[in-house]
């Protein structure tokens, strides 16, 4: 299995472990109209590292993470029912590494590596 161009991990920092299970959809914006491209669920160390296709044109793309989904699993109530981390794609010969940092009240995230 190839990694994708576009990755991302979840790291749950309430309970200090990966969130796993998480529905996770990428879109690429297309003259001003979001598209979906690829979707998937983050596996047991909250990875999903096959998210999309090996390579993508420049521009901007969203990441929409299902964190109400993964907290209504955890038995626990979340202020966030879902999390939108948009970005942009400049070099198309890098690889974009979007990790999302989560708490039921509190989200933060940076570009990976």
């Amino acid at each position: 299995m190839s990694v994708s161009q576009i990755t991302t991990h979840i790291l749950d920092t309430g309970s200090g472990r990966p969130a796993a299970d998480v529905p996770v959809i990428l879109f690429a914006n297309a003259d001003g109209a979001w598209n979906e491209i690829a979707r998937g669920v983050t596996d047991a160390d909250g990875r999903i590292k096959n998210l999309g296709p090996e390579s993508v044109p420049g521009g901007t793309y969203k990441l929409n993470f299902a964190t109400g989904a993964y907290y209504e699993g955890q038995g626990q109530s979340t202020f966030f029912p879902e999390v939108e981390l948009t970005f942009a794609v400049a070099d198309t010969g890098e690889h974009y590494h979007v990790p999302l940092l989560l708490s039921p009240f509190a989200f933060s995230t940076y570009r990976g590596s």
